[in-house]
């Protein structure tokens, strides 16, 4: 559950800039459009707003050769102890990065070429 910041004026992502205030909270300010906003650094659960979080180990996973699935890195990513327990008591029982929600697959086109690589290599026999 990754931040995604972006402005609420214009959809900007990249081109923002941050100010702490001496609250804790930090004003962000899009340089696209000059709108200014508030933002809380402190991390929430997205469906009951609790702050009670646990940040994870995540897999990276890319296709490394053909439909061979590979890890390469891992991220952090933050679950609310909440609603999420199950995840978390399964990472910490593991003590292995948990795995993605989705993994990469195969483009269509990729996957039809091979299909019609594999029929030339049948009429061949």
């Amino acid at each position: 559950m990754a931040a995604d910041i972006s402005c609420p004026e214009c959809g900007e992502s990249e081109d923002l800039q941050g100010t702490p205030t001496e609250s804790g909270l930090i004003n962000i300010c899009c340089l696209a459009c000059e709108t200014v906003w508030q933002r809380d650094p402190q991390v929430r659960c997205p469906r009951c707003e609790s702050a009670d979080m646990y940040a994870a180990p995540v897999a990276v996973i890319e296709k490394s050769r053909g439909t061979q699935l590979s890890i390469v890195s891992t991220t952090s990513e933050y679950f609310c102890w909440t609603c999420d327990r199950d995840l978390i008591d399964e990472q910490r029982r593991s003590g292995t990065a948990l795995m993605p929600d989705q993994l990469p697959t195969l483009d269509t086109e990729t996957e039809s070429e091979n299909q019609q690589r594999m029929e030339g290599r049948d009429d061949r026999t």
